[in-house]
């Protein structure tokens, strides 16, 4: 079973969580696997970004969903992993190419030095006028040269964007895809949607004047690097949790569950096709005899025939939606 744990270390202003998607994970393999399978790198890459927006999602107190992506001038054009509050997460990619099957962030994403990570937190009670909060940051460091794992891209955002120290140590495989976050506690601030609102980010204010000074998170962070792949694959959370801070006092809370789950809806797929309008959906009919569109985050197959179409043009169904999306 998918499980999260989240922990803190007694008397230091570091917090941790460790998650492991084991069924959940096998479950969006297993739906992908039948609309057609990602390259082995990109399932990896989907893999490790699904355990990282989920712990992403875990460690803020928001109503909403968390949506990273990360776009960009290679083989893959895009990749997204989005978590909901209730830790129920889904994944998917745009492959425009052939991807080598040694492939990292750069040669997947990132080819002519154009690739950007976004997160993307959409509140499900928005005010009125509120819009989503968006943090943006390029695909290389400091330096300029390319980051090559999503580790490094979200660590490199959490300092850029939110001021705060972070360490992520994240695998995937066709079996687990899992993550360990370590990350030094903001001293002020609100972790959450309502810092935004008074102008923090959502993460609160990571106190820039600290980043790196802290002895207490340079100790665990570097504990926490020693921890390989395999380990992180294959180990359970006692296991790793023992193994890394046996010297530490950490504190434990009880785990949370993590499942996939997709937002994707008959009604949704309805509002788009009315969005598009009568003459192109009737054109589609005239094609192609009925209209199938598959959600990309599930494969959920939707159908609709001459009489659905019509049914959605009669009168007082003309006008589009506000908003007519899948997502």
């Amino acid at each position: 079973m998918s499980e999260l744990h989240k922990f803190l270390f007694e008397g230091l202003p570091v917090r941790g969580m460790l998650v492991r998607l084991t069924d959940s994970w096998q479950e969006v393999l297993r739906r992908r696997e039948a609309a057609g399978d990602y390259p082995p790198p990109v399932r990896e890459l989907l893999g490790e970004m699904a355990a990282a927006a989920t712990l992403m999602q875990a460690n803020i107190k928001f109503n909403g969903s968390l949506i990273l992506q990360v776009m960009g001038d290679g083989p893959v054009k895009l990749a997204v992993a989005e978590a909901r509050p209730d830790l129920s997460f889904r994944t998917t990619a745009k492959v425009i190419g052939d991807v080598a099957e040694d492939a990292r962030v750069e040669a997947m994403l990132n080819l002519h030095g154009k690739g950007r990570c976004a997160i993307t937190l959409d509140p499900a009670d928005r005010l009125p006028g509120q819009q989503p909060y968006q943090g943006v940051v390029p695909l290389h460091d400091d330096q300029g040269l390319p980051l090559q794992n999503v580790s490094e891209v979200l660590e490199h955002y959490m300092l850029q964007s939110e001021q705060l120290d972070t360490r992520l140590v994240l695998a995937a495989n066709g079996e687990v895809a899992a993550g360990l976050l370590i990350q030094r506690l903001p001293t002020k601030g609100e972790g959450n949607l309502e810092g935004e609102r008074r102008g923090t980010t959502p993460w609160g204010s990571g106190d820039e004047d600290q980043i790196g000074q802290s002895e207490a998170f340079n100790r665990i962070a570097h504990l926490a690097a020693t921890l390989t792949r395999e380990e992180l694959l294959t180990l359970d959370a006692d296991t790793i949790l023992r193994r890394l801070f046996w010297e530490e006092t950490v504190r434990r809370f009880e785990p949370l569950t993590p499942s996939f789950g997709c937002s994707c809806s008959r009604e949704r797929v309805r509002n788009m096709l009315t969005g598009l309008g009568r003459e192109e959906s009737e054109s589609i009919l005239e094609e192609r005899g009925d209209i199938e569109i598959a959600c990309d985050f599930c494969g959920q197959q939707y159908h609709f025939d001459a009489v659905d179409v019509g049914e959605m043009f009669t009168p007082g169904r003309d006008q589009p939606p506000a908003s007519a999306s899948l997502q």
